[in-house]
């Protein structure tokens, strides 16, 4: 069960990434990160949200180096050719670097990226909880060994398949270009560190 609900979630997971850019022009995603940017000053102050929004610039140029989107400096110069062929190259390099589709992934990952970065400003704060939530469900493991209680598989496939879509949900959520409340993304850590931990307590253990 818990395998069939990873492959599933990723191929959703696939799918709606490669899907939404194609849905959406770049303008949607770039207006869709000023939104949140403004939400996320109104609710948590200008610190904080510029430190997201700096992170998310600093990821987007990471990603540039690794993603396979071209870019128009990688775009062949037409000079010293001959007339025709110079056309042709400038309009194959029209084409291909001034790509809608192109452009929407890049803007696609920079909203991606602020999201990323609004988990990442408040996950250090909330690891404490997620560590207090798996260290529980570990003790309640070993209590249960210790009494000879009988483990429970189906609860613990059901926590395990339950964490896996939040997961994939969350990554979801991070390119579609729709509105996310700004206490949404932080509380993701602490719904995933409570369903660990009570998988954990449903683990067998024997002794």
């Amino acid at each position: 069960m818990i395998r069939a609900v990873a492959v599933l979630s990723l191929l959703v997971l696939l799918v709606l990434v490669l899907y939404v850019p194609s849905a959406h022009p770049p303008e949607r995603f770039l207006a869709q990160l000023r939104a949140e940017h403004e939400a996320a000053t109104a609710y948590w102050g200008a610190e904080p949200a510029t430190r997201m929004l700096d992170g998310a610039m600093r990821m987007q140029d990471a990603t540039t180096q690794v993603t396979p989107i071209p870019a128009a400096k990688d775009a062949p110069s037409p000079a010293g050719v001959t007339g025709a062929v110079s056309r042709e190259m400038s309009s194959v390099n029209q084409r291909l670097f001034n790509n809608a589709y192109f452009r929407a992934v890049d803007a696609l990952l920079l909203l991606a990226s602020y999201r990323l970065s609004t988990l990442l400003e408040w996950l250090p704060w909330l690891a404490v909880f997620v560590l207090a939530a798996v260290v529980d469900g570990g003790f309640a493991r070993l209590i249960k060994a210790k009494e000879f209680l009988q483990h429970d598989p189906e609860m613990f496939a059901l926590y395990a398949s339950l964490g896996i879509v939040i997961l994939c949900a969350t990554v979801i959520g991070f390119v579609l270009p729709v509105t996310l409340h700004p206490l949404l993304l932080p509380c993701v850590p602490l719904v995933v560190g409570v369903l660990t931990g009570r998988a954990l307590g449903c683990f067998h253990r024997r002794g």
